[in-house]
């Protein structure tokens, strides 16, 4: 199968991950990341895969996503059996009670982590709506949210507002997808709980201003991390999944 994916985020943890399996695969992949991956270089010239990586700012979610749509605009949709837009970076502000926290950090982690999905989703749909992956039902959008978008935390305002906004948007899409003839596909998908440099920065946090520090601490001692790429298979597994979007909000540990 000829397929394009495009991941947000794959300069490190989860996407980082994701791209060098998806390399594994053959295929395109496209990044979209703050910094380049030297290491997913190496990898795709060991591979049969075509690699793209793009340094841009995700907190500038207009400008990247009219990159994309431009881009995608270019390639010929008849080539692909399979198109996947993985809606995957995000950023965590300072930890702490919302009204301790610099507006400008804020606007920023919304920016990324929910406003740039939003656009790049729209320009991907846009973009593929005549593709051979529509008509095949093969065209998916993936965004990786959390269970923090569905059970709040304290301390982490921002970063819950993100992930349950993100799995909002991809109900309202799921819906609209439905009237389309041809439609994509589209889940909001919670990845469990993963050794990245998030789960660091909450154990690093100052426990008077992060009530949950001692369970985060916990569950990396007692193991309940799953590795970024072990995390990164399972996420690839559900996203081939003939079910795929079926449910529009889901979570690896029920699939």
């Amino acid at each position: 199968m000829t397929r394009l994916t495009i991941l947000t985020g794959a300069s490190r943890g989860l996407g980082a991950a994701m791209a060098e399996q998806l390399l594994q695969r053959g295929g395109t992949l496209l990044t979209l990341s703050r910094n380049v991956n030297a290491g997913l270089m190496e990898r795709a010239a060991a591979s049969a895969a075509t690699l793209e990586q793009w340094t841009l700012d995700l907190a500038q979610p207009v400008q990247a996503a009219a990159r994309l749509e431009a881009w995608l605009e270019t390639l010929d949709g008849e080539g692909f059996e399979q198109a996947t837009l993985i809606n995957n970076a995000a950023m965590i502000t300072d930890i702490g009670p919302l009204e301790d926290l610099a507006a400008g950090e804020l606007s920023s982690a919304l920016r990324v982590g929910l406003e740039a999905p939003l656009l790049l989703t729209a320009a991907f749909l846009r973009a593929t709506r005549a593709w051979r992956a529509r008509r095949l039902g093969t065209c998916r959008v993936l965004n990786i949210s959390s269970g923090l978008g569905r059970f709040a935390r304290a301390s982490q305002a921002c970063y819950c507002a993100v992930k349950a906004g993100m799995d909002h948007f991809s109900r309202s899409v799921a819906l609209d997808q439905t009237a389309d003839s041809q439609p994509a596909h589209i889940v909001s998908l919670a990845p469990g709980v993963i050794d990245t440099d998030m789960q660091t920065r909450l154990r690093a946090a100052n426990p008077a201003r992060f009530p949950d520090h001692a369970r985060f601490v916990h569950m990396k001692e007692s193991g309940q991390l799953d590795a970024p790429a072990v995390a990164a298979a399972k996420v690839l597994a559900f996203l081939e999944r003939a079910d795929f979007g079926e449910k529009p909000v889901a979570d690896i540990r029920d699939a």
